[in-house]
């Protein structure tokens, strides 16, 4: 297992290294944009450096959508950010599994569409999502179904503590239960809430000062069993958050 964070990206190794962590998570555009991501100048350094480096996909990307104009520029967008990611040589690329108004169903279908049609060799991992009405990873049984769906396709999969806790999963038994609906977990999010369980709300807290216990954020690291684990808390306490786990684990 290895531990790292997401950094502001503006020279990730060197932001890995001030908060110790052993692995890279980052935009590699603005993450409310439509915009293709830009080249970076730096790709060369990252695609050979032995640090993992995992990209975020924007938020804005809704590939289960029914509306053409979420759906065809999200799938555009998401082609950008892999092309992008290949160009950085990058570990995996995560995105939100998104949400569809006209029914959970149909959205099985837009998503089998994206996989159908991708050719990369960056790993695609889709991640459990905080809320939102018809959402295609709020609940485990909707992940079981969704894996289903795609059980033609090598699909990733990126579990977020904070996102189980808004959606009102039972924290206690969650790992077992998504390890039993998608088969393995790829990379942890380890991240408190600043929220109360079940709100619904993707808001991230560090371990001292979120709602969530740190006890219980540790013991899902630990079942998950994860190659790879990644804190996404505040920038400010980071480094603070990635030497808790180290120690509990």
């Amino acid at each position: 297992m290895i531990i790292g964070a997401h950094v502001p990206g503006d020279k990730p190794l060197d932001e890995a290294m001030q908060v110790g962590a052993e692995c890279v998570q980052m935009f590699l555009g603005p993450p409310q944009s439509w915009k293709k991501p830009p080249v970076r100048s730096d790709a060369a350094e990252l695609r050979e450096s032995p640090v993992p480096i995992y990209v975020h996909a924007p938020y804005l990307i809704n590939v289960a959508s029914p509306n053409n104009r979420i759906r065809i520029p999200s799938r555009k967008i998401l082609a950008g950010a892999i092309e992008r990611a290949e160009e950085i040589g990058a570990a995996g690329l995560i995105v939100h599994a998104g949400h569809a108004d006209d029914g959970i169903p149909r959205g099985f279908i837009r998503w089998r569409k994206v996989f159908e049609e991708l050719e990369t060799d960056v790993p695609v991992l889709i991640e459990n999502t905080a809320g939102g009405d018809n959402a295609m990873g709020r609940h485990v049984e909707t992940l079981e179904l969704l894996w289903a769906a795609l059980a033609d396709f090598d699909v990733g999969f990126c579990f977020d503590t904070c996102h189980a806790h808004a959606a009102g999963e039972d924290l206690s038994d969650v790992i077992e239960r998504v390890l039993e609906a998608v088969g393995k977990i790829d990379v942890l999010h380890a991240n408190s809430s600043r929220d109360l369980a079940g709100t619904g709300a993707d808001r991230h807290a560090s371990f001292a000062e979120g709602a969530m216990d740190p006890e219980a954020i540790a013991d899902m690291v630990r079942t998950a069993g994860a190659p790879t684990v990644i804190c996404e808390t505040p920038w400010t306490t980071i480094a603070d958050d990635i030497d808790y786990l180290r120690a509990k684990l």
